[in-house]
């Protein structure tokens, strides 16, 4: 299973930004999807999981800010953040259980002050 993620970017304080990651391969089924975050010198951080029937995870971060959808047809994980602070700049993860998990490269997110 190979995971592309997208919709990274530079953004302004207070804006918002798509993230999405799509799933691909053959045989697998997604038990969840989601996104971490780490950001320089710090650790990696959950932002946001979604099960394949829907229930939700949201990191302290993410917490009233951040929705995130899975689109089962697509094997698409997609996570709308808003309010972004210069805080959330880091490099975003997506993962993806099938049921082992796997992580996509990374998508870079800038939040300009």
């Amino acid at each position: 299973v190979q995971l592309q993620a997208s919709g990274g970017g530079l953004v302004q304080a207070g804006g918002s930004l798509r993230l999405s990651c799509a799933a691909s391969g053959s045989g697998f089924r997604i038990k969840n999807m989601g996104w971490f975050r780490q950001a320089p010198g710090k650790q990696r951080e959950l932002v946001a999981g979604i099960s394949g029937s829907g229930g939700t995870i949201y990191g302290d971060s993410a917490q009233g800010r951040n929705n995130i959808s899975l689109d089962n047809a697509k094997n698409t994980v997609s996570m709308e953040m808003n309010s972004l602070k210069p805080e959330d700049t880091a490099v975003y993860y997506c993962y993806a259980d099938v049921p082992s998990r796997v992580w996509g490269k990374g998508t870079l997110v800038t939040v300009s002050s």
